[in-house]
């Protein structure tokens, strides 16, 4: 496939990704300190690296990643406003919301394609490298969510309606243990079930015929 070939493509899936954001938050409520299950959204940016290789893919990633931002213009606009972060570090915070929450997360959707010359299943391969590609998001989020929002650990967990064994956890854990736990748990509540769901959308789509060809 010629290079003006494999634009377009990449194009319309990380276009067909925006469409699928866009109609998950029409149905599912959005997290609500940030993060939202959408309707499998990352699997077009997981083809992307499948059809074309990694490195076509993490440049695809982060080509999402932009687009990302641009939709989230509101809460990356509020978070290098006074009080967002509610300190001193307000700029290196925001920036790194920036890098962790959007740069980092969705450039790495672009190791779909990881497994692609080393499964010779095509839906296992596709679903191991969304696994891997999602996963990376994860662990992404929960970085930045340690780094960023640990403060919120104690609260989240004794909140009303929260199941006891929260309040255990601030009990026995140390406030550094904790903050990573929160963040583990927060994101996972999101991420874990896109995860799942994009792998099993990964199995369907590899029986589509030409979804999954190699295309270098």
């Amino acid at each position: 496939m010629n290079k003006t070939k494999r634009l377009t493509e990449s194009a319309m899936l990380i276009a067909l990704a925006v469409v699928l954001e866009l109609v998950g938050r029409m149905i599912i409520p959005p997290m609500p300190f940030g993060g939202q299950l959408t309707a499998v959204s990352m699997l077009p940016i997981v083809l992307i690296s499948y059809r074309h290789g990694v490195r076509w893919g993490l440049t695809a990633g982060f080509g999402y990643s932009l687009v990302q931002m641009a939709l989230g213009a509101s809460t990356v606009t509020a978070a290098f406003q006074p009080g967002y972060f509610g300190d001193e570090a307000m700029l290196v915070k925001a920036l790194a919301m920036c890098l962790l929450d959007y740069v980092l997360a969705y450039t790495l959707l672009g190791l779909g394609g990881v497994f692609r010359d080393k499964v010779a299943n095509r839906g296992v391969s596709l679903m191991l490298g969304s696994l891997v590609a999602l996963g990376g998001r994860y662990l992404s989020h929960i970085l930045s969510g340690y780094i960023l929002f640990a403060g919120w650990a104690e609260w989240f967990f004794t909140q009303e309606g929260f199941p006891a064994w929260g309040g255990a956890l601030v009990a026995q854990l140390s406030p550094t243990a904790l903050g990573w736990v929160y963040s583990i748990v927060y994101n996972g509540m999101f991420m874990v079930p896109e995860m799942l769901l994009t792998a099993l959308a990964a199995l369907m789509a590899a029986k589509v015929p030409h979804l999954v060809e190699k295309q270098n």
